[in-house]
């Protein structure tokens, strides 16, 4: 019996390659995302943290201009958390790409997994039938040399 061998292989090997790749983007594409969200929590932890300051300069003697700072912190960080959320989005829309190109990238690995398994059974029934028809005309020339010698 001959040892199989799938004449698509390096065509296979690739898709495992460019599956590799794909997996690699889409965790580098999440390792983003989540540092730009990371970034988004301390930004709104920090305005947080001006709100309170508010609160506590509004309970105690009034100074005018440390309220006037801390209103012009608060709207720099409405505006800083603003623009980290569209990070956030675009970041989200990266992750997406990768996720479907990854996707797409499986898909097409299994599609050649699947040629492979069909060539490899047409193999072994050719294999078979050979083996079969070997067996065959063995026992018909063991046949036919027991009637000459009868």
């Amino acid at each position: 019996m001959a040892g199989f061998k799938y004449r698509m292989q390096s065509i296979l090997n690739i898709r495992y390659q460019l599956e590799e790749q794909a997996k690699m983007e889409f965790g580098r594409a999440q390792m983003r995302l989540m540092e730009e969200e990371e970034k988004l929590t301390i930004l709104k932890n920090r305005k947080e943290a001006y709100l309170e300051e508010g609160r506590q300069m509004r309970s105690d003697a009034l100074h005018v201009n440390e309220l006037k700072d801390n209103r012009h912190a608060m709207l720099i960080m409405d505006e800083m958390i603003e623009a980290q959320e569209k990070q956030v989005v675009q970041a989200a829309q990266v992750v997406e790409a990768a996720r479907l190109k990854l996707q797409e990238a499986m898909q097409e690995r299994k599609m050649h997994e699947r040629l492979k398994e069909k060539a490899f059974e047409q193999f072994v029934k050719e294999e078979n039938a050979a083996e079969g028809k070997a067996v065959d005309e063995l026992t018909s020339y063991t046949y036919g040399q027991r009637g000459k010698e009868e």
